[in-house]
């Protein structure tokens, strides 16, 4: 019995056993997640600090020493929290260490317990493809390394889906619509050999690329079209931002210049209405425009900048570190403001009197713009003269009148009481100063129109010194600090031209850009392949696509990754070939079939051994909607449309429906990235299925299953409307009640109905009929409102 028990007949869990622990990528992360809280860089409790090794392996309080390399039984560590004692088990709060995690320290620390840097910290390596007994596995480079990492865990892919699931797949992945029937019936008839990567082409190359990958984008960077807080008022233009991202990606921009263009799109060499465009990037936060303390608020915005750039261009949560220095990345207090001061010539989004001089970019002849941003510097100006003067009326009034002027009756209340508490002289100039302003506002309106684009349009061309803050408190201001990049990336100091007087900014930004952008950046050119890969396989690589940081997730394929950052720059940074490389993998077109063996040994299917399932988004199951119903305006760019909202959602405003639009059915009918983005209005069919929080970045939608879905598809108007639009189409098309129940299934899911289908169908209809005394139309609407609410339908296989 035992000389039969081979190699081969080793379960491949326990066969991975014997593979040599990563500090790096399996024991750090766990060290962080489970032990820092208490024995960390702020916390030693009982003098054990588990985050640098010569601390781990010294003696404790206890006489004990936490780590013995070597030797896990003597390891206090691994004693406690293997214990089944609970006074005595660690970590005390929490769910105890699972057998596999505690069998990752012990195997760890039996092999030498060594300390590495942490993987993303360390520069790109560059990995040969490996070579894999099956040839239809190694033509593509990407199948090797998906290969290789199931053959080492005696696994085996499944094998391709089928024609008709691959072609929703492919559809839904590069455009975020359904294939029509004709589109499906054309690919299914081609008989090349190419069929595939000829229709990986042609979706690369449509329109509604561009559209749909625009939105994953918009996720990361808080697009929407207002500044949240109470009046949660317009940003205008803002919609011009989302078609430059739109535009850029149908034009396949290299992802080093796309980035470059938002950073310091007003900087570049070659300056155009595009890179302008790109900075609205620094104007898509939220902001407050009356906030209690502006020196905080003016951190704030700086802090949603940095923290944004650092999660989406780099992978990094740098902003953890405004306050210390960060708890688990090599990131000091220091860093952070050296980033900072790379953004110090950044203005605020603008001041409550004047919205427009910051945040809007006139382009206009260079007279005419110098012209018009003078009068805006005087509106601003004059605006808060007023202000201040209308203030020392109001300290005046009573309590009751002080609190009414800082809700919207502020107006009414100026208009009746400010003049009975100013003095004649103080009322003679505060009619002064309204009259400079009426006569500002004639002049503005007098220039010629110009079109505005919201952009970074007023800078600070000589930045004041950036300070450290302590405790990160913008009322504290400690040493000073350069720019400068974070260390861990072992960078010298960037050499900063100083700005010329004429200048339009510092000058910062740009330098900035170009180290971001650079081919030996270590991060950037990982992240965005790890998140090209995240929307095709409904994961990254590294799942926590923001944070390539110590608690984020490793990678389960780290060759795979580093062997795509490296194409992805050999190939000039430009996506679409990314896209084709991926989508024409096997390891994209595997079915998503279970396989036992394979569940039991990698329940999460982190090894890729299938494709995973999933759940479309709010914007792909409205868009598909509008297809199967044959509703789908094309129209593209341009400015929002606002969806119909009821009277119920408008009352959750302090001042129902203010600040959205009407739109025309034909509007209505265009795809869901062009819907207006109201912060503080967001509909509700798109929150139901799990829209993001617009506020911060998003690096990956939730994707939940529950009540208010099933609701939203069966009562709510909108699903209402498109079952009813759907039964329209399938009367036209005639036939008996069998061929109707039939069509609906095959417009809806791409697909001929099968006859239990049918059968339950009539059978649903005659009831309906029969025990709720609905007419044939009515019925069909119902037995459409089912097919649309089938898993089938809002589920990509």
């Amino acid at each position: 019995m035992l000389a039969a028990f081979t190699a081969a007949t080793i379960p491949p869990f326990c066969a991975a056993q014997e593979a040599e622990v990563s500090f790096a990528e399996d024991i750090k992360p766990l060290l962080a997640r489970r032990c820092y809280a208490c024995h960390g860089p702020d916390d030693q409790s009982s003098g054990v600090a588990l985050h640098e090794r010569e601390l781990a392996i010294a003696v404790a309080d206890s006489g004990e020493r936490a780590i013995v390399p070597g030797k896990p039984d003597a390891s206090e560590l691994l004693a406690r929290v293997a214990s089944h004692d609970e006074f005595e088990r660690m970590p005390p709060e929490g769910e105890p260490l699972k057998d596999e995690e505690i069998d990752l320290l012990r195997r760890w620390i039996e092999q030498g317990a060594e300390w590495s840097n942490h993987w993303a910290f360390e520069p790109m390596q560059r990995p040969e493809a490996p070579e894999v007994e099956d040839a239809e596995w190694s033509a593509n480079p990407i199948d090797a390394f998906v290969y290789a990492k199931l053959d080492e865990h005696h696994l085996r892919p499944a094998a391709q889906a089928d024609r008709r699931t691959l072609a929703r797949r492919l559809y839904f992945g590069v455009t975020g619509l359904p294939p029509t029937a004709a589109q499906l019936d054309a690919f299914l008839a081609n008989e090349s050999p190419d069929a595939w990567s000829e229709l990986v082409g042609e979706l690369l190359a449509s329109p509604h690329y561009g559209e749909h990958w625009a939105r994953h984008w918009l996720d990361l960077v808080r697009y929407a079209e207002t500044n949240s807080f109470e009046r949660d008022g317009q940003k205008p233009n803002a919609w011009k931002y989302r078609d430059y991202v739109i535009r850029s990606l149908n034009n396949d921009k290299p992802y080093d210049q796309f980035l470059r263009e938002q950073l310091a799109g007003d900087e570049l060499d070659e300056v155009n209405e595009d890179t302008i465009t790109a900075t609205g990037y620094y104007r898509l936060g939220i902001w407050d425009d009356e906030p209690a303390d502006p020196a905080q608020a003016r951190y704030d915005g700086w802090d949603d900048i940095i923290s944004t750039t650092g999660q989406v261009m780099l992978g990094l949560t740098v902003g953890c570190a405004r306050c210390h220095d960060h708890k688990i990345d090599p990131i000091p207090q220091a860093d952070y403001y050296g980033m900072l001061s790379f953004f110090a010539d950044v203005t605020p989004y603008g001041d409550r009197g004047d919205q427009q001089t910051n945040s809007q970019w006139v382009m206009e002849g260079a007279e005419r713009s110098a012209e018009r941003k003078k009068l805006q510097r005087s509106m601003q100006k004059i605006q808060r003269e007023r202000v201040s003067m209308e203030e020392v009326g109001i300290k005046r009034m009573t309590a009751p009148d002080q609190r009414r002027s800082e809700t919207h009756e502020r107006k009414a209340l100026l208009d009746e009481k400010l003049e009975q508490f100013l003095n004649e002289s103080e009322w003679d100039q505060y009619q002064a100063t309204r009259k400079r302003q009426r006569d500002l506002r004639r002049r503005l309106k007098a220039l010629p129109e110009a079109e505005s684009i919201m952009a970074l349009a007023t800078c600070i061309p000589k930045p004041e010194p950036t300070h450290i803050m302590m405790r990160g408190n913008p009322h504290a201001p400690g040493e000073v600090v350069e720019p400068h990049f974070p260390e861990l990336f072992g960078q010298p100091a960037p050499e900063i031209p100083a700005a010329d007087p004429n200048a339009h900014s510092a000058g910062r930004r740009r330098v900035l850009a170009d180290w971001v952008t650079s081919p030996d950046n270590r991060l950037t050119a990982r992240v965005i392949v790890n998140r090209v890969w995240q929307h095709h396989f409904g994961r990254g690589i590294v799942r926590s696509t923001n944070n390539f940081g110590q608690l984020g997730t490793p990678p389960t394929h780290p060759e795979l990754l580093d062997w795509l950052a490296q194409w992805l720059v050999e190939h000039d940074w430009q996506l679409k070939p990314l896209h084709e490389l991926i989508l024409t993998s096997r390891a994209y077109q595997m079915s998503s079939a279970a396989n036992p063996e394979a569940l039991a040994a990698d329940p999460t299917n982190d090894l890729l051994w299938r494709f995973d399932m999933r759940r479309l988004h709010s914007e792909e199951i409205r868009d598909a909607l509008l297809v199967v119903t044959d509703n789908f305006n094309p129209q593209m760019y341009g400015p929002s449309f606002y969806p119909r909202l009821s009277q119920e959602v408008f009352a959750t405003q302090s001042r129902p429906g203010e600040g959205w639009g009407d739109s025309t059915d034909e509007e209505v009918a265009r795809r869901s990235v062009y819907m207006y983005i109201k912060r503080s209005l967001l509909p509700p069919f798109q929150t139901a299925f799990d829209f993001p929080d617009v506020d911060i970045s998003c690096e990956a939608r939730f994707v939940t299953v529950q009540p208010g879905q099933a609701l939203t598809l069966m009562n709510g108007d909108y699903a209402n409307l498109a079952a009813s639009r759907l039964a329209d189409r399938v009367e036209e098309r005639g036939g008996d009640a069998r061929q109707r129940v039939a069509t609906a299934v095959e417009i809806a899911l791409n697909r001929q109905a099968e006859e239990d289908e049918v059968i339950e169908g009539l059978a649903m209809i005659d009831r309906l009929r029969a025990e709720h005394g609905l007419d044939d139309r009515q019925a069909l609407h119902q037995w459409c409102l089912t097919v649309i609410n089938l898993s089938e339908f809002i589920f990509l296989d």
